[in-house]
């Protein structure tokens, strides 16, 4: 009797499972962030929450900001979460591609601990400098000379270990034979105030947060790291062309990832409602005048999925040729 009633009891788990993802989502959800306020995630991230609210039963959408470590801080926290939908991750190339290369050691698994949920779009940076307190540096070739004829003393600001602004720097010392120090903030705005108070020489900055103190006329735009000119800055050479480094791209992308075993409902609910808000006229345009993020094609979480394991690879060659380690 007593197996017959575990028997019985057997299939009420199942629909009891479908119910709960049925009614997903019934309470706010939380995004978070391995970035500071007002850095390029953050402000994409919080434009972005009252659509995604609205198309997700007008749950609201909490932006939880757990800096440090490169985003491993808030990366160990999601990978330790609930797969219940609830506890979701901004991600970026560098948490969940070049940190996997770039540390030695990590708590977690950049693929086996994640659910890979959207592409929302890739990210391009821009070679800036003071106005004020480098103004030698009228374009890329005196910032060359000068870090040529002086090995180690030239310095560049980056948003963090394993940032692409820590990569870009990287990539770009050995694209152009330069010995230069890299020096690690804790977010965006604290580089960014580095670079105005001349305590570093440059910075490879996201272009979203950059645009501001650029048409301010406080920083200098020598290049940018696209293939081509970005349409909002189209006076702006591209990195090969300012710098004579033929072929240099360093571009990474931003990503919304769950906690491993993301239950698929939930994952092709999620999928579908960020794909309608970077759909959206207002907001595609708002994303590519305002953070020079071009508008990604519609794809599918495996073929995000695919596109993460293929960049690993990747920038794992970029760091390997750089030397860029973090302990």
């Amino acid at each position: 009797m007593m197996r017959r009633r575990s028997l019985l009891a057997l299939p009420l788990a199942a629909p009891a499972v479908a119910l709960a993802q049925d009614s997903w989502p019934s309470r706010p959800i939380t995004v978070v962030s391995g970035f500071p306020n007002g850095s390029g995630i953050d402000i994409y991230m919080r434009r972005m929450a009252e659509p995604l609210s609205r198309a997700l039963n007008g749950q609201n959408i909490i932006v939880d900001n757990r800096s440090g470590a490169g985003g491993n801080i808030a990366s160990d926290f999601v990978a330790k979460s609930r797969p219940d939908g609830y506890t979701l991750y901004f991600g970026t190339a560098g948490t969940h591609a070049i940190n996997a290369s770039l540390y030695r050691t990590l708590p977690f698994d950049v693929v086996r601990d994640f659910t890979p949920i959207a592409h929302l779009g890739d990210v391009p940076n821009a070679l800036t400098v003071s106005i004020e307190r480098r103004p030698q540096f009228t374009d890329c070739a005196t910032l060359l000379a000068a870090a040529r004829a002086n090995p180690g003393r030239l310095n560049y600001a980056s948003t963090g270990n394993g940032a692409s602004t820590h990569l870009a720097g990287a990539q770009f010392a050995v694209a152009a034979g330069i010995d230069i120090t890299h020096v690690p903030y804790r977010g965006q705005p604290g580089a960014q105030t580095a670079l105005l108070a001349g305590d570093v020489d440059f910075f490879f900055n996201q272009v979203g947060p950059a645009l501001g103190p650029i048409r301010q006329g406080q920083t200098r735009a020598l290049a940018v790291t696209t293939a081509q000119r970005l349409s909002i800055l189209p006076d702006v050479p591209t990195v090969a062309e300012a710098c004579n480094l033929p072929g240099f791209v360093s571009t990474t992308w931003y990503g919304m990832f769950g906690p491993a075993n993301l239950p698929a409902p939930i994952v092709q609910r999620l999928s579908a409602a960020i794909t309608g808000v970077l759909r959206d006229p207002q907001f595609s345009e708002w994303l590519v005048t305002t953070q020079g993020i071009a508008l990604p094609p519609v794809y599918t979480p495996a073929e995000f999925a695919a596109i993460q394991r293929r960049d690993i690879a990747s920038w794992a060659e970029i760091v390997r040729r750089s030397g860029a380690s973090v302990d």
